[in-house]
């Protein structure tokens, strides 16, 4: 699951999914100093008094710079230098000296988000050395009587230590980095150009825009309709925490928390929120309550009103908050206008994925694709430009079938928004009871249209007659 002003995509955005994590508006980690709802305290004390103790970071790199001095032109302008930016400008970089330049107000920054990813699904793509913590399994508290421990290990992505990865290889690469934010994106009929806040104007075939859900330079032709996902998350040292080492708790939906909040526990019952943790040790501990999808956004106050009457009944006593995140991510809603001048990967490109808000992991995946898109056009002899590679790199992203199979996610999402508490509760109890093949791919996003059929057939087969009523008068048709 992953979860506001840094992306996946770009340094000045956040994301931290849960379905969380691997979260994708976006999310930032920042102090939030004024509370106007004081909410009731005990002995136990209010979190959301404590300041974050952490402070903005910057890695040691010498970066090779662009110098307007050069008067090169660039075969592709990436505009981000989240996880997204990054890994596509070290894949791109890679094929036939490809010229790359990466634009972002602060290349260097860390990235504000923690990620958490299926071990597996990093394993797949090579990146497990850069998870700093895993776990060998995971739970889910479906209410006070029923937990699901999943047989399936999860890690926290080592942002530095992935951020070093792909600036090393896109160093060597030959890959430039330009530290301004991007005010215009102008077009020709083969070349495209960005004007910087600094007034560099910089030449290129391809624009691609990697700076996260808050761009402006990406097109869209139908009303975009998302549901959100919101998050408060902090990262804390606590006297002490209830959570087994072992596993962290992907999806905790008890409510007994809420028994002496009233206004709480019945807003709750229509639109729930769950905790997520990832237990690092005795005392230091990554939580986070979330609304895993709504429309319209639930109360930022309320997420943390809801998040503080939890921890005081779990008896989670914080001593410091050393991060703390704000996550908004839209899910679902129309994709990009396809094709179109500025090509996009990462939140705007719409690969968030709309049932669970994760995104980090499948992003990673489709990176090195995209390359070989992008490659095929500007590292050929015939040197595609214009419209036929604007057509070439994003069907590269979204072919028909991949196309197909969002929907299918989406009308998932639109049927978590019609449940409350209860019905949400049996949805999850029905989902993690499947054969693992089908939850484990529906998460990461690698089911064909085919499976995904079977996974509804055999999801109604699993679910109590409540849940299947669920189903039938609230899911879409196509689900």
């Amino acid at each position: 699951l992953a979860k506001v002003s840094q992306t996946i995509d770009s340094t000045s955005s956040h994301s931290f999914s849960v379905f969380p994590l691997g979260r994708q508006n976006a999310c930032s980690r920042k102090a939030d100093h004024h509370h106007h709802h004081r909410i009731r305290t005990s002995k136990f004390g209010n979190f959301l008094e404590l300041t974050p103790e952490s402070e903005p970071e910057f890695l040691v790199f010498d970066l090779p710079w662009f110098h307007p001095s050069d008067r090169i032109r660039y075969d592709v302008i990436i505009i981000g230098t989240g996880p997204a930016g990054l890994h596509l400008a070290e894949q791109v970089s890679s094929r036939h000296g490809i010229r790359v330049c990466c634009v972002d107000p602060s290349p260097l920054s860390t990235w504000p988000n923690n990620y958490g990813v299926w071990v597996d699904e990093f394993e797949d793509i090579g990146l497990v050395d850069c998870l700093d913590k895993t776990w060998p399994m995971t739970c889910v508290f479906i209410n006070d009587h029923k937990t699901k421990y999943l047989d399936r290990p999860y890690g926290r992505v080592s942002r530095n230590i992935l951020k070093t990865k792909f600036l090393e290889n896109c160093v060597s690469n030959g890959v430039k980095f330009h530290k301004a934010k991007v005010w215009h994106v102008n077009h020709q009929e083969f070349e495209s150009s960005i004007v910087c806040d600094d007034g560099n104007e910089i030449k290129a075939s391809l624009i691609v825009d990697a700076s996260g859900f808050a761009s402006s330079f990406v097109d869209y032709d139908k009303p975009r309709n998302h549901g959100y996902q919101i998050a408060h998350g902090i990262l804390a040292e606590v006297e002490s925490h209830p959570f087994d080492l072992d596993k962290m708790v992907l999806m905790d939906w008890r409510d007994s928390h809420l028994g002496n909040e009233p206004y709480l526990r019945a807003s709750n019952l229509k639109l729930p929120t769950f905790l997520y943790a990832m237990p690092f040790d005795s005392n230091l501990v990554f939580l986070e309550e979330t609304s895993l999808v709504s429309r319209p956004v639930l109360s930022y106050k309320e997420v943390k009103r809801r998040m503080a009457a939890r921890l005081r009944h779990m008896g989670i006593r914080v001593k410091r908050v050393i991060e703390d995140e704000k996550c908004l991510i839209p899910m679902g809603g129309p994709l990009p206008v396809i094709p179109q001048s500025v090509m996009a990967i990462g939140g705007t490109s719409g690969l968030v994925h709309p049932s669970t808000g994760y995104m980090v992991a499948r992003t990673m995946a489709l990176a090195p694709a995209l390359a070989d898109a992008i490659a095929e056009c500007l590292g050929s002899t015939r040197m595609n430009r214009g419209r036929p590679l604007h057509q070439k790199v994003w069907n590269g992203l979204w072919p028909i079938d991949r196309r197909c199979i969002r929907e299918f996610y989406s009308f998932g999402m639109e049927t978590l928004l019609k449940l409350d508490l209860k019905g949400t509760r049996r949805f999850f109890d029905a989902f993690f009871d499947l054969n693992p093949h089908y939850w484990h791919g529906f998460l990461s996003s690698r089911l064909s249209l085919a499976e995904l059929a079977g996974l509804s057939l055999s999801l109604f087969g699993h679910a109590s007659n409540s849940s299947r009523f669920d189903i039938v008068t609230k899911c879409p048709l196509p689900l």
